[in-house]
């Protein structure tokens, strides 16, 4: 079992859970295939798990690591945002939710990426290389947003909190009203959301997480 697969806060962990979406951070493992750096560059993107045919052989030496998440929300919590190549419309509605979320850097939407990527890169990792937390009250936070709760990492969505696992969601709580809340999404990825951009989610589809 290979260590693979990312979790809310961004961390690589080892689980035979199947993923829905595939990351890129660069070339992060050894020839041995074990995770040597968190990262190896700022544009930590998520990509579909299938385009044009295109075969790979996970963590072969020399190139870049593949890494997997539950869903899209998962991803969004690490850092990550829509890949330009494979996940082209969504990361075009990504890039101009987030412009229109965060008008306090007076971006216009020919910015390059790779600002914004320089951005959330500030937001989502210390130079420590611990994860970047910030405070919401319960009201600001939109749906796909992660939150950690008693050390666990939990997804808000319709005023439920569903603790996460590497398989799925666990049944939801009611959220209090009017309460400060520990966020782990970026915070101007949260500021996307709230602009229009509606994360994936694992079960949301089916109706597992009303």
């Amino acid at each position: 079992m290979l260590q693979n697969r990312v979790d809310p806060l961004g961390r690589i962990i080892k689980t035979s859970a199947r993923g829905a979406f595939m990351g890129n951070r660069g070339v992060i493992h050894n020839e041995q295939k074990e995770i040597t750096h968190t990262f190896k560059h700022k544009a930590w993107i998520t990509c579909v798990l299938e385009f044009k045919g295109r075969k790979r052989t996970v963590m072969t030496a020399g190139r870049w690591t593949e890494l997997f998440f539950l869903d899209e929300a998962t991803a969004f919590a690490a850092g990550h945002r829509p890949c330009f190549e494979c996940r082209r419309d969504d990361a075009k509605n990504f890039k101009s939710c987030w412009i229109r979320g965060n008008p306090r850097y007076n971006f216009i939407m020919s910015t390059s990426i790779n600002e914004i990527d320089a951005i959330i890169h500030g937001e989502r990792i210390t130079h420590e290389k611990k994860k970047v937390m910030h405070q919401r009250l319960s009201s600001d936070i939109p749906d796909g947003t992660f939150i950690l709760m008693n050390g666990d990492p939990y997804l808000f969505n319709k005023g439920k909190l569903h603790r996460w696992t590497p398989f799925g969601y666990e049944n939801g709580i009611a959220v209090p009203e009017a309460s400060m809340l520990t966020v782990l999404t970026p915070d101007s990825i949260v500021n996307a959301f709230r602009a229009g951009y509606v994360p994936q989610i694992k079960g949301s589809e089916l109706g597992d997480l009303s």
